[in-house]
């Protein structure tokens, strides 16, 4: 694999996008995952074990939560995250354990501070729409780098697709890059996440944006 995404997902997108459990979504950007591009499940051998990131756990909960079931001691999402992406990524020494794996996506998400920055630009949920082109160029202007942003796309009667998912690209030595393909280099298959029955991808630049604030 050549690059990791950092995906952040809005909780109210994710609870709206599948009539699960949710209750009361966190209301500021979670982690869905830190993700190798190109690879899935590298070895079907390595257990995710919870005793390794005991020390994480306060942080998991808080940041990485399992917004769609939202009772506290469910590991299932670490689980199928750490089982699907992490054993791919180990093959980086940083990332070569549960521990390192789990520690350095907290620790890259709090370095990207993405619920400060789009508040600093005033971006923030709200009933009335925004243009995905001013989300991007905030985005960009913060980071020098251009993330994938994800979308829901708007429903039958709806004018408006809801953001659901910001993705920042790192590089193996873990700096931010661009999320689009540099030359020579093939884009990956995108793997949409589906949910129910409805799935995020990559947001138009022409309708308008919906961040909601609580689950309609």
């Amino acid at each position: 694999w050549k690059k990791l995404y950092l995906a952040h997902h809005w909780p109210v997108t994710v609870c709206k996008m599948s009539a699960n459990d949710c209750q009361d979504p966190p209301e500021y950007w979670t982690i869905h995952g830190l993700w190798p591009d190109k690879t899935e499940e590298c070895n079907r051998t390595w257990h995710f074990n919870v005793t390794e990131i005991k020390d994480l756990m306060s942080d998991m909960r808080h940041y990485w939560p399992d917004v769609l079931h939202s009772s506290l001691n469910r590991t299932q999402f670490w689980k199928h995250e750490w089982e699907k992406h992490g054993t791919c990524a180990a093959t980086l020494q940083v990332l070569n354990s549960q521990r390192k794996y789990f520690g350095k996506a907290l620790e890259l998400y709090k370095h990207v501070d993405l619920n400060s920055c789009l508040l600093k630009a005033g971006i923030k949920p709200s009933s009335s729409y925004y243009q995905m082109t001013a989300i991007k160029e905030a985005l960009t202007r913060f980071y020098g780098v251009m993330p994938k942003i994800q979308c829901l796309p708007p429903e039958e009667g709806e004018k408006a697709q809801t953001i659901g998912q910001i993705e920042f690209c790192f590089t193996k030595e873990l700096q931010l890059r661009n999320c689009t393909a540099l030359k020579g280099e093939s884009e990956p298959v995108p793997a949409d996440l589906k949910l129910g029955t409805e799935e995020l991808s990559v947001c138009s630049d022409t309708l308008p944006t919906y961040y909601p604030s609580q689950v309609q």
